[in-house]
């Protein structure tokens, strides 16, 4: 079993914000909320995050790696203005699950300022085999960006520096809180349960075959990507994990008194097909394509399903070392939730 330390620091969902800014409907948040506060950035900010996020990612080996004694969003900004611009793309983006000939694809853009068509077909590929098919212009920005890095790198840090003075500053004071306690709440349970348990708990039905391949772990807390994770291998014996530490009662978006997850259930299984998935993972775990197959529907479709049904928490998902995802029914997922709605109506409500 690997060794487990953590990381309590709000820089890391400082950029992940951003992720769950500009895909609201992946994490279970109202379109109009998240483009109320994407339209607080000016119109070069805004239109520069929509085209560079599907390929920047989380910096999360970076942030890591960071040896600042606070890692909040105003220190991380100053530590990105110490690198050179041109150097802040390979700085940030490069990490060891990304394959060495697309890594040198990209550094060959970046000294000849040109992609020749065999590099193009190269970031295709792997733009393709993105989990979420990014969005069309995706890999011209791609090659523009790294066709002149040090362009790039400076527009980069000047809309993050806006995204943090027009939101993320104000943000950031309610984070440290429900951080601390994420942390206080994963350290009881690796005191009381197997590690791959504790992996299950703090992630709402997630296994991940590579952990038990790895020597030293940071876990690390983030309100912003609740309930879903983040999951890099920063070499062959270190690797970091993400997880959503926000109450269920408590949502982005603010206020409310209906227990958002209790929403986000009864909203999964109010779906015909949601329910028929449900019922084929009840009997064996199922690939999506598997899915795909038995629903007769297109594999995009039925991972849309899949997503509604892991932010509800009513599925479990194994995550095999070759990259294959599997799903089974979380039972106690569906026990949460007439717990919570029992919970729920016998509370009478505050006038």
């Amino acid at each position: 079993m690997p060794e487990i330390t953590f990381e309590t620091a709000t820089a890391y969902d400082f950029f992940i914000s951003l992720i769950v800014l500009h895909n609201p409907a992946d994490f279970g948040l109202r379109p109009s909320w998240a483009a109320g506060v994407r339209s607080r950035l000016p119109a070069a900010q805004r239109e520069f995050f929509e085209r560079s996020l599907p390929f920047l990612g989380v910096p999360l080996g970076w942030l890591h790696d960071l040896p600042l004694p606070r890692k909040d969003a105003d220190s991380v900004l100053n530590a990105l203005a110490q690198i050179p611009a041109a150097e802040r793309l390979p700085r940030l983006t490069f990490t060891a699950e990304l394959r060495p000939e697309v890594r040198n694809a990209l550094l060959e853009i970046a000294a000849t300022g040109r992609a020749t068509p065999a590099m193009r077909a190269l970031l295709k590929a792997e733009l393709d085999n993105k989990r979420h098919l990014p969005p069309p212009g995706t890999l011209e920005y791609w090659i523009e960006a790294w066709s002149n890095p040090a362009a790039f790198g400076e527009v980069w840090l000047e809309a993050l520096r806006a995204y943090h003075n027009l939101y993320f500053r104000e943000e950031e004071s309610r984070l440290q809180t429900p951080l601390e306690n994420g942390t206080q709440q994963a350290t009881r349970l690796l005191n009381e349960l197997p590690l791959p348990q504790v992996i299950e708990t703090l992630t709402r039905g997630v296994s991940i075959a590579e952990i038990q391949q790895i020597r030293h772990l940071t876990l690390i807390p983030s309100y912003w990507s609740t309930p879903f994770i983040f999951f890099q291998r920063l070499d062959g014996e270190r690797a970091l994990l993400v997880f959503g530490c926000r109450p269920a009662h408590l949502s982005l978006a603010g206020g409310g008194a209906v227990p958002l997850a209790l929403v986000d259930s009864f909203k999964a299984l109010g779906d015909p097909t949601r329910l028929r998935i449900l019922r084929f993972l009840a009997q064996q775990p199922l690939t999506p394509a598997a899915l795909a197959g038995r629903l007769r529907l297109r594999a995009p479709t039925v991972i849309h399903h899949l997503n509604a049904l892991r932010r509800a928490g009513l599925v479990h998902i194994r995550l095999d070392a070759d990259g294959e995802r599997r799903y089974d029914l979380r039972r106690e997922g569906l026990d949460e939730a007439l717990t919570t709605l029992h919970n729920f109506l016998d509370t009478s409500e505050e006038s």
